[in-house]
């Protein structure tokens, strides 16, 4: 969910996108994923081991990906949405049930990320969990000199005030994830439906728009590696990277609760070439395959086997990248609200992003 990568895709990989479609040369599999969300060897890997050409598409965010899906403007052959996105597609009946007897490797995921997508695919037909992780805080302990552990440190202006920092917080540009973190803050559920509830959170985020610097979603790792910011809202598979780069930087899933996420491959209905995105999920989750990907964009993999071949003993024990029961009793996974709901939402994330209050 979490990664919204390239904002403009180039002519070029439009081109090739098109072409890919209409290939005549031989097996395609056409495949639709976030962006800089799979380590670039391993489509190499998968065309030279298979011999299916790879046409590979990103989107930005999961909003963006449906409507492509539900008009069938392009014909895709897998897809990577999140959990809730998926549920809303079951839904709208857009996608096919896989044949799980053409994966053997997803005896690889372990059993309780297949417990979890039940949350969002009750039978576990139509999707196969790809990466997982937490939304959480990451701060320069430096900078701030503090340890945080609450939604407080970016909504509590005399907090903010006294470290430093007001006017300088980098926010999550995204209409779910902010408001869970403002409704989880406030005591609610992050799947709220309660229209006051809403509203209470919108007025929230109003009020913290002028201590926010910038609302982004992969620029707030370049700002807190450069040391431009001390705080800001990330996925855990970027802090991860992050602290890589600065190990002045904290991650924390605060007290008051966030949110669990999990994409997964899925088949959309019209699926040209579904034996092929059957051929590519299974190349996924082997273990080797899952580890490199894991490796490069430090998202957390569902896959047990991949896990246990990480040498690197403190990243395989990693509680941002495999938070324990602990973290883990305090987040809670997005559900698709409706198309009612998702208007109401989005009606009032405009309203914020428009200037506060």
């Amino acid at each position: 969910m979490r990664k919204t990568k390239f904002l403009i895709m180039s002519l070029a990989l439009i081109v090739a996108f098109l072409t890919g479609c209409q290939s005549e040369d031989g097996p395609v599999v056409n495949v639709y994923n976030w962006g800089e969300y799979i380590d670039p060897e391993v489509i190499d890997m998968f065309e030279e081991e298979t011999g299916i050409k790879v046409v590979y598409n990103d989107f930005v965010t999961n909003e963006d990906m449906f409507p492509v899906i539900q008009t069938g403007s392009v014909e895709y052959d897998v897809v990577a949405p999140s959990d809730y996105m998926i549920q809303k597609m079951i839904e709208a009946d857009l996608l096919q049930e896989i044949n799980f007897d053409n994966i053997p490797n997803v005896k690889n995921i372990d059993p309780v990320h297949w417990e979890s997508s039940k949350e969002f695919d009750p039978e576990n037909k139509y999707s196969v969990p790809y990466t997982w992780g937490t939304l959480g805080l990451l701060y320069n302990k430096t900078m701030i000199g503090e340890e945080i552990d609450s939604w407080a440190a970016i909504f509590d202006k005399e907090f903010m005030q006294k470290h430093g920092y007001d006017g300088k917080v980098l926010m999550i540009d995204s209409v779910r994830d902010a408001f869970a973190i403002a409704l989880a803050y406030l005591g609610y559920s992050i799947n709220s439906t309660d229209e006051a509830q809403i509203e209470e959170a919108k007025q929230l985020l109003q009020e913290q728009y002028s201590s926010v610097d910038a609302y982004v979603v992969d620029q707030v790792r370049d700002k807190m590696i450069g040391g431009e910011n001390p705080i800001g809202v990330i996925y855990s598979g970027e802090a991860i990277y992050t602290q890589r780069e600065n190990p002045d930087l904290e991650y924390v899933v605060p007290k008051e609760g966030s949110n669990v996420w999990i994409d997964s491959w899925v088949i959309p209905k019209n699926a040209p070439n579904k034996e092929n995105a059957e051929k590519w999920i299974d190349f996924m989750c082997r273990p080797d395959i899952a580890l490199k990907n894991f490796e490069i964009i430090t998202y957390s993999t569902p896959n047990s086997a991949a896990r246990a071949l990480i040498e690197d003993e403190e990243i395989r024990n990693s509680e941002i990248a495999f938070p324990d029961e602990t973290i883990l009793s305090r987040t809670t996974a997005f559900k698709y609200l409706g198309s009612e709901m998702d208007e109401i939402y989005l009606q009032k994330w405009n309203e914020v992003k428009s200037g506060g209050n």
